[in-house]
């Protein structure tokens, strides 16, 4: 703690008054005592004296001292004050940034446009840089990357626009926006590039070919940005799998392929950048040929006009044509052969007899044959007299095998009996295969004609070149410090009153 200057000279008069009077008395009482000692107690005054003009000068010199220390605080308090007036002052003069730079999200091959709002430039300069690779793009309305795909515009005083035309999923990342004050200030933003999807060439199927029976997976690829999903459906909105018109995979396969599985899958993918893209697979299943007849056995009479007719199934396509007395019936005046296609493997063969005679009558047979195998069927037309209402067999149902294998038939009062229908046949309907299997089936379905969806966005990829550039920011800078006096003052103070008190004890 500092005492003042006054108190100090009050302590230290009345303590030298203190001991001088008791000094005092003493050498009066010892003057009475024995008058032979006159020359030590003036010895003892000359001391008393000289301790109290000492302690004088001590406590004068600890004053100018503290108050040399209390001067220099209160300069130094006063030297912050106008530093830090100086620090907001300067602060507030440099250039600030208007607005944060907007994130973008543009397609690919579109324009991406990323602004800098500034204001009170003064004469600093204001660059552009690519975050990732410390790339320096653009110098105030310089372009300094060798990419011409990138221009700078100084619009309305204070924005500064950074254009990128056809922009690649490379152009992806963050930008800098930089003013070379000290310490540097910037800010950046993000441009994200979105790519529309894209089916692969691979590992995505093409059109298969496969044996009825046997497994088969297709599988569909693609590339976009953000990921695509893929979907796959059938051509016709039929059944993909088990029941399901669509399936979510890349990939599904289909265990015991048989014809009902034949047509066009479309695999589509998107993932909400348009356009959506497809591709068509075609899975085109082989199987020999069978034949299904409807009324097996006719009556007619003489001059009528007949119709006979068979269908076939077999794919690759088959070559179907009329038989009879192992000769091949022809288009003529008495006979008409047609055949209609109902779908790629389903074929209706019709013979029309014009006007039957005694030698129409007996066995015909439709013949399909392609490269898997060779089937017919026969259709027996026996003679119903004029006498005798006319009257044919009702609509029956029945399978013919191959020539390979004897047919399955039993006549019993002009009924024909039919086998169980297995899982592939209908209430009414029954197809033998020739071959080795004997299931039967019931196909119902039409032939459309092909179509691509497919749609591609095919972008050319381009290589830049980027060189660095020397550092942007001005590093110049000063350095401050400022020194405070040492507060040896009250160190002082008490190193004065300590050697007081010493001298005055010494001098008891």
């Amino acid at each position: 703690m500092v005492h003042n200057c006054t108190e100090l000279h009050r302590i230290a008069l009345s303590t030298a008054t203190f001991e001088d009077g008791r000094n005092t008395t003493t050498t009066r009482t010892t003057t009475t005592s024995t008058s032979s000692m006159g020359k030590p107690l003036g010895l003892l005054r000359v001391r008393m004296e000289f301790l109290q003009w000492s302690t004088i000068a001590l406590v004068i010199v600890a004053c100018v001292l503290n108050a040399a220390h209390i001067s220099a605080t209160a300069q130094g308090e006063q030297d912050e004050t106008v530093e830090e007036t100086n620090s907001y002052i300067l602060d507030k003069d440099l250039p600030k940034f208007g607005e944060p730079i907007q994130n973008l999200t543009v397609p690919v091959g579109r324009e991406a446009v990323l602004t800098c709002v500034i204001n009170n430039l003064q004469t600093y300069k204001v660059a552009w840089l690519r975050v990732d690779t410390q790339t320096i793009l653009t110098i105030q309305t310089h372009v300094i990357t060798k990419n011409h795909r990138m221009t700078i515009a100084h619009v309305e005083g204070r924005a500064w626009v950074l254009r990128i035309r056809d922009v690649k999923e490379s152009d992806k990342g963050w930008y800098m926006c930089q003013v070379n004050t000290d310490p540097m200030r910037n800010q950046i933003g993000y441009l994200n590039v979105v790519v529309p999807p894209n089916i692969l060439d691979y590992p995505t199927s093409t059109d298969m070919v496969v044996r009825e029976g046997s497994n088969v997976t297709l599988k569909c690829a693609a590339s976009g940005s953000p990921t695509p999903s893929i979907m796959w459906r059938r051509e016709g909105n039929e059944p993909v799998s088990a029941g399901a018109t669509s399936l979510n995979s890349s990939t599904f396969s289909i265990s015991r392929v048989n014809r009902l599985h034949m047509g066009a899958y479309l695999c589509i993918a998107s993932n909400g950048i348009p356009p959506s893209v497809s591709k068509r697979v075609m899975l085109i299943v082989h199987f020999p040929p069978m034949i299904w007849i409807q009324d097996q056995l006719v009556g007619a009479a003489l001059g009528q006009r007949l119709t006979l007719e068979c269908q076939s199934e077999a794919y690759p396509r088959s070559i179907n044509y009329w038989m009879k007395n192992d000769t091949i019936i022809t288009q003529g005046k008495h006979f008409e052969p047609s055949i209609k296609e109902i779908n790629s493997y389903k074929v209706v063969m019709k013979l029309t007899i014009k006007d039957i005679n005694i030698a129409d009558f007996g066995t015909y047979k439709c013949v399909v044959k392609n490269s898997l195998g060779e089937t017919d069927g026969s259709i027996k037309v026996y003679h119903i007299p004029s006498t005798t209402a006319m009257a044919t067999s009702p609509p029956v149902t029945t399978t013919v095998a191959t020539t390979t294998e004897a047919a399955y038939r039993k006549n019993y009062k002009n009924k024909i009996y039919r086998p169980p229908l297995n899982e592939f046949a209908s209430s009414s309907n029954k197809i033998m295969d020739t071959g080795e299997s004997s299931e039967t089936w019931n196909i119902d379905g039409t032939i459309e004609k092909d179509r691509d969806h497919r749609y591609r966005d095919n972008g050319a990829s381009y290589n830049e070149d980027q060189r660095e550039k020397e550092a942007f920011v001005d590093t110049e800078g000063n350095s401050h410090a400022s020194l405070y006096g040492v507060p040896a003052g009250n160190g002082l103070l008490i190193c004065v009153c300590y050697t007081l008190f010493a001298l005055t004890i010494s001098a008891r």
